[in-house]
Formats: structure tokens, C-alpha cells, sequence
């Protein structure tokens, strides 16, 4: 007699969420105070490799805050932050840089007396090279036209190129960007936002910018976050923003 063979079919699936790449950056219940006067009310923040995420908020909200004491600027006053596995909350700012973390600053902070090039060098202090990787050049030709032009006689957009090519010298893992587009003009921001997915997409970093210009954070981010008396009060990913009800955040 001839038996029919039953295909035994394939297990199914383990069921649960399927887990994403480890976070480069990961925040937990962080807390900061200026004296007795606390301005990060226990903010959790976890940002992937290749992720972009807009932290925007009004003037006063506590984005620079945030900015700062993830670099060990202002102190936490409790709270975790992790780069990778390693947990840097009690690491000294250059510890911090050195551990992947790099930081833009409002305003930029370029040496103004020194060099476009000697500018980015003082980024590479951490790696232990001294020569200026040609792919920032590449990245920013400008830079390489006026290498050799005082930081403090570019334009602004130029700064803040200058800016970005010297974080990025010190090789992070995790960008910082605080109010990048202040003070630029409108075609200088659209180029920044194509060099910032590039800088995404070519390296891997988890990138935080902070903002205010809606428009600029919709181009760039994957997630859009909104902080607000020192909280987060509205999360969303890029495709389900809700541009009205950000914009009202926003509004004065």
C-alpha cells in the first residue's frame, strides 16, 4: 500500500517584538538643575545607529540644557547615559568625547583667530592623528578651498560647516547639534540637511539635533521629539507627525 508522505511544516516565528540594533545613544530618567532649580525633569531618550531624531522645543524649554548635560557640561543630578555599552554620566567632558560623544554648540564656537584647518584639528586630539581626514574635505569642499582663511572670516553657514567637520574629526559615535540652523539663510539650510542624512547614511551616527525650524527638522529627522518645561511631551516618527500640533508647541 502506498502511504502518502505529510510535509511537516515549518515552526513558526519565536512571537514578540523583533528587536532593533543596540541604541548608540541611551538616556534614562535624566535629571539636571542649575543650583536648587532643576531643568530636566527625568527625560528617556534611546537613538539608534543611522537615526536622526529633531528634539524641538521654544526658547527656555531645556534643549540646550539637555545638550549640555549630556556632555558633562551641567552636571546630572541623576539619571543615566550611555554611549554604546559604556555608561559615561560620571566621565569628564573630554572622557565623554573620547567614549564617541561629539557636540556642536549653539553658536557654533569656532576658534575665530585660528585656521579653517588648524579649526578642525583641534577635533582630532582624541584619536591620536594629526592629519585632517580627506573625506571631510570631501564632505565639505568649501572648508578645503579656504583651509588656510581664519575661521572667523567665514560666513555663517561656513561656520557651521567648519563646526560639523571638527566634531566629526574626533570620529563619534553620537552627534550633537544645538540650533544649527540659527542665524542661516534659507539655501545654506537645505544644504545642511542633505549633509547631515549624508553624514547619517555614510557613517551610522545617531544623530540629536535640536531646533525650532519645523521645516528643517521634517527634512532631516526620523523622529520628531518636543520638550517642554524640562520634559518630553510629544513623540512621533517622521511619517506620523502631526505638523499642526507641533507647530502649536512651538508658538509663543
Amino acid at each position: 500500500m502506498l502511504e502518502t508522505a505529510i510535509a511537516t511544516p515549518p515552526a513558526a516565528p519565536p512571537a514578540g517584538p523583533q528587536v532593533g540594533p543596540a541604541p548608540l545613544l541611551a538616556v534614562t530618567g535624566l535629571h539636571a538643575a542649575y543650583g536648587q532649580s532643576e531643568v530636566l525633569h527625568g527625560i528617556d531618550l534611546a537613538v539608534a545607529p543611522g537615526e536622526i531624531v529633531a528634539l524641538m522645543g521654544r526658547n527656555g524649554m531645556g534643549k540646550t540644557s539637555f545638550m549640555k548635560t549630556l556632555m558633562g557640561i551641567l552636571p546630572a543630578r541623576s539619571g543615566t547615559i550611555r554611549i554604546g555599552e559604556r555608561d559615561v554620566t560620571a566621565l569628564k567632558t573630554f572622557q565623554r568625547v573620547a567614549a564617541g560623544l561629539a557636540y556642536v554648540p549653539q553658536g557654533r564656537m569656532i576658534f575665530s583667530a585660528m585656521t579653517v584647518q588648524e579649526n578642525i584639528e583641534t577635533g582630532l586630539t582624541v584619536t591620536g592623528s594629526s592629519r585632517v581626514p580627506g573625506d571631510l574635505y570631501e564632505m565639505f569642499p568649501v572648508l578645503l578651498e579656504m583651509k588656510g582663511r581664519r575661521g572667523g572670516n567665514l560666513s555663517g553657514g561656513q561656520q557651521q560647516q567648519l563646526a560639523i567637520a571638527r566634531a566629526l574629526a574626533s570620529r563619534p559615535k553620537v552627534l550633537l547639534l544645538d540650533e544649527p540652523t540659527e542665524g542661516i539663510q534659507p539655501s545654506i539650510i537645505r544644504e545642511m540637511g542633505r549633509t547631515l542624512k549624508r553624514i547619517r547614511d555614510e557613517r551610522g551616527l545617531a544623530i540629536v539635533v535640536s531646533e525650532q525650524v519645523l521645516s528643517f527638522a521634517l527634512d532631516v529627522a526620523d523622529r520628531v521629539l518636543v520638550i517642554e518645561n524640562g520634559a518630553i511631551v510629544h513623540e512621533d516618527r517622521r511619517a506620523d507627525v502631526d505638523e499642526a500640533k507641533v507647530a502649536r508647541f512651538l508658538s509663543v
